[in-house]
């Protein structure tokens, strides 16, 4: 992704705001990393976690009327985590010792939510956009294009050969 090397400055200036913090997650919706600064765990399970509690998250704002999701907050015995709704795509997930001011927590992961938000959404946009392939009407005139290619067949019935085979092993 495009915006790593970005968001990746973004959780350490988040980690030298808030002291306290021992690791930060960018993650997708989907449960994949995005960019990691969280020494001694996991990215990638870290991840999965923050996926399927956003679904759970989610699903409870949803059926009790809250709108949509804006952040979730577990608190263990030695410390916090903290997840919130970065852009439409992603999410970002906090590790906090148990002595972090919990207000400036959630000041700061919203702020950097919200910044992360932006760059992976336009990510995600800049991507879709190189996706989208031309047209006919969009080529240039100098642009070569090759003919298609028809498939070959077997000799006995005009078949692909794909389907003679798939054919006599039904």
């Amino acid at each position: 992704m495009a915006a790593e090397p970005d968001i990746v400055d973004e959780l350490r200036r988040l980690r030298s705001r808030v002291p306290q913090l021992t690791g930060a997650l960018a993650a997708g919706v989907d449960g994949l990393v995005v960019a990691h600064d969280a020494p001694g765990v996991d990215p990638e399970s870290l991840a999965a976690l923050t996926a399927a509690a956003l679904g759970v998250a989610v699903r409870m704002a949803d059926t009790t009327g809250q709108g949509d999701f804006r952040e979730l907050l577990v608190r263990g015995a030695d410390g916090y985590i903290a997840t919130y709704a970065a852009g439409r795509h992603a999410v970002l997930t906090l590790l906090a010792q148990d002595r972090v001011n919990v207000g400036r927590l959630h000041l700061e992961g919203r702020r950097a939510g919200a910044r992360i938000g932006e760059l992976v959404d336009a990510a995600e946009a800049a991507a879709a956009k190189k996706q989208v392939k031309p047209g006919p009407a969009a080529r240039s005139a100098g642009q070569r294009t090759r003919p298609t290619r028809t498939p070959r067949t077997t000799a006995t019935d005009g078949r692909t050969a794909t389907d003679a085979r798939t054919a006599t092993d039904s």
